[in-house]
């Protein structure tokens, strides 16, 4: 059984910075693309960045140069660094494990930006 747990969510002032963390289990890491997702609410939930087996990395506009993600595949952790933040990043993120045809969720870490 897959379990995705994120942690690092929290409140920040804009500008500032979180590193968000998702630990796996359950699933050999090493293997599978890992995925960040956020939804504010309202919106759906959309693709922030992610990051394959071979550590190949994609970032949406809105996250391309501010966001980092990486993974560390002895600690089967995937992370996602957020700098200069901004208050339309408040979200809830999720941390997303694709196992095709599956994908698996974790339960999401809400990250507030407000002054």
């Amino acid at each position: 059984q897959v379990q995705l747990v994120e942690s690092g969510g929290g409140l920040v002032q804009p500008g500032g910075s979180l590193r968000l963390s998702c630990a796996a289990s359950g699933s050999i890491f090493s293997i599978y693309a890992m995925g960040w997702h956020r939804q504010a609410p309202g919106k759906e939930r959309e693709l922030v960045a992610s990051i394959s087996s071979a550590g190949r990395t994609y970032f949406a506009d809105s996250a391309r140069g501010r966001f980092t993600i990486s993974r560390d595949n002895g600690k089967n952790t995937v992370y996602l660094q957020m700098n200069s933040l901004k208050p339309e990043d408040t979200a809830v993120y999720y941390c997303k494990m694709s196992q095709p045809p599956r994908d698996y969720w974790g339960q999401g870490t809400q990250v507030t930006v407000s002054s």
